[in-house]
């Protein structure tokens, strides 16, 4: 039996499939958007209506913007001869918290999973290679010490060793089987600058 009325329980369901929001953080949402004034409500509508139309893919690095660069790859500031290999923009958005790292950096958009189906050509890796015909000194890569980011690390390693080009692996201090998003800048400053030789 449906203890709320049709409309309420569409929001419910609607929030509870957002990953991250469970039945009790869903129906919580939902009965915050019902009590909140109706401008705001709309703020929030037009927000959500703004960013699925306006937000892209960056053409250098492949995170999210709404610009045709990042503001990381239109920055001169940046050494755009480090690139950052990184799982997802999450990922990315973790290490410019510590504010240290001022290279730029390549979002691949998952790591391989031959158990998932997911090889080399279902990610960014095609992209990274055409920016490293370009000025690149080093490739950091950055995935997650899972065993999907760990084959995604040695595959990168193989494909970037003949080209000259240093790579390097982010150090430990970044548990196994952990994600980048959720561990704490000075864990990833550690791990950062920590990075070994693949």
């Amino acid at each position: 039996m449906d203890l709320y009325s049709g409309h309420i329980n569409r929001l419910i369901d609607e929030l509870a499939a957002l990953p991250g929001i469970g039945a009790k953080s869903a129906q919580r949402l939902a009965f915050h958007m019902v009590n909140m004034p109706k401008d705001k409500v709309e703020r929030l509508a037009k927000s959500i209506v703004d960013a699925k139309e306006n937000v892209r893919y960056c053409r250098e690095c492949y995170t999210l913007t709404d610009q045709e660069l990042c503001p990381v790859c239109s920055s001169r500031k940046r050494d755009h001869s480090m690139i950052m290999v990184v799982e997802n923009a999450r990922d990315l958005a973790a290490y410019e918290k510590t504010g240290k790292y001022m290279g730029v950096y390549h979002v691949l958009h998952g790591a391989i999973s031959p158990m998932l189906g997911i090889g080399p050509n279902d990610i960014r890796l095609k992209e990274l290679m055409t920016r490293l015909e370009g000025d690149v000194t080093e490739v950091i890569i950055a995935t997650n010490s899972s065993l999907e980011g760990e084959t995604t690390a040695m595959y990168i390693g193989k494909l970037i060793k003949p080209t000259g080009i240093r790579v390097t692996r982010i150090a430990s201090g970044v548990p196994v089987g952990g994600d980048l998003e959720y561990i704490d800048e000075v864990t990833l400053l550690r791990a950062l600058e920590g990075r070994i030789e693949l």
